[in-house]
């Protein structure tokens, strides 16, 4: 978790491949860098089963937007329920992305012309992050930005159900609807199509679709809520957690079947001690216990 500013920061898994893909991110995204590298310990191998010494994860600043990326071995993989919508300035650049991303991916809406963008496509790439390219509308700032994006496949509803049960959660939180749907399709008239949801400082789309897809939301895309002290964990835990199986070393899943991963500021540092027992502990948790895991650093 990195320990500055951003409260709500992406969590991207992959199996072994977390900084090859974060140097082609930073590469692709204009105003992006990888920031640092956290490497395994030997304590945990026969949890995580990663040698010691090997990358575990990536902090990386893509567009201004802090995310990090994890090795994590094969348990899970991504789904386009969580895309990365980024907003270029330059066509160039969105069109070498573009070409970059698709090379032994899966293009799902070519790169073209549509109703809502003059540049527009979408598509997930060879490790199975999905991704949302458009060209900056006029009037903007001409900055690129990077926007996570959530799709709600369940019944009508619950998109709309979604972000007012995250308003209530979190602080610094609105939504504005964007988009409903007009009847013409699976979803009823009135149903939310898109809206943009800001929460904790950090602006996400939100998409409703409720037409047959075959993908759901996936613990390889989680969102890490960066927590100042035990009473906040507490809370956030206790207002988002819905599904106990999934409860463990600080992940929870909601009861829309997003994952969150919710944790204090300085775990990294936490983590980075040499007693093997701050680990072993740590990974024998479902909520966090600070208190635990820094008795054992000290």
């Amino acid at each position: 978790m990195p320990t500055r500013g951003q409260k709500i920061i992406p969590h991207l898994w992959f199996e072994d491949r977390a900084e090859e893909a974060a140097s082609l991110y930073a590469s692709l995204v204009p105003g992006s860098r990888v920031e640092s590298v956290a490497r395994y310990g030997s304590a945990g191998f026969e949890v995580h089963g990663r040698p010691a010494g090997s990358v575990m994860s990536v902090s990386l600043v893509l567009g201004g937007l802090r995310t990090i990326a994890i090795n994590g071995g094969p348990h899970l993989r991504p789904t386009p329920a969580v895309s990365y919508l980024v907003a270029f300035a330059d066509v160039q650049a969105l069109d070498r992305a573009w070409e970059a991303l698709a090379d032994g991916g899966r293009v799902r809406m070519p790169l073209g012309a549509y109703p809502w963008s003059a540049r527009y496509g979408w598509l997930d790439d060879r490790w199975g992050m999905s991704w949302q390219l458009r060209l900056s509308a006029p009037g903007d700032d001409g900055e690129t930005t990077v926007e996570p994006a959530l799709m709600f496949t369940g019944p009508p509803g619950e998109a709309e159900a979604a972000i007012d049960h995250y308003v209530a959660v979190f602080p610094d939180a609105r939504a504005d609807i964007l988009a409903r749907h007009d009847g013409s399709g699976p979803d009823p008239e009135g149903a939310l199509n898109y809206a943009r949801l800001r929460i904790a400082g950090q602006e996400l789309g939100v998409v409703g679709s409720s037409a047959v897809h075959d993908f759901t939301f996936s613990e390889a895309n989680a969102f890490v809520v960066a927590c100042d002290d035990q009473a906040e964990i507490d809370r956030y835990w206790s207002a988002l957690s819905a599904v106990p199986e999934a409860e463990r070393c600080g992940w929870l899943k909601d009861r829309f079947g997003v994952s969150w991963i919710v944790g204090p500021r300085h775990l990294p540092e936490l983590l980075a001690s040499p007693k093997p027992e701050v680990t072993e502990a740590f990974l024998r948790m479902g909520k966090i216990d600070v208190a635990a895991l820094e008795r054992l650093a000290r």
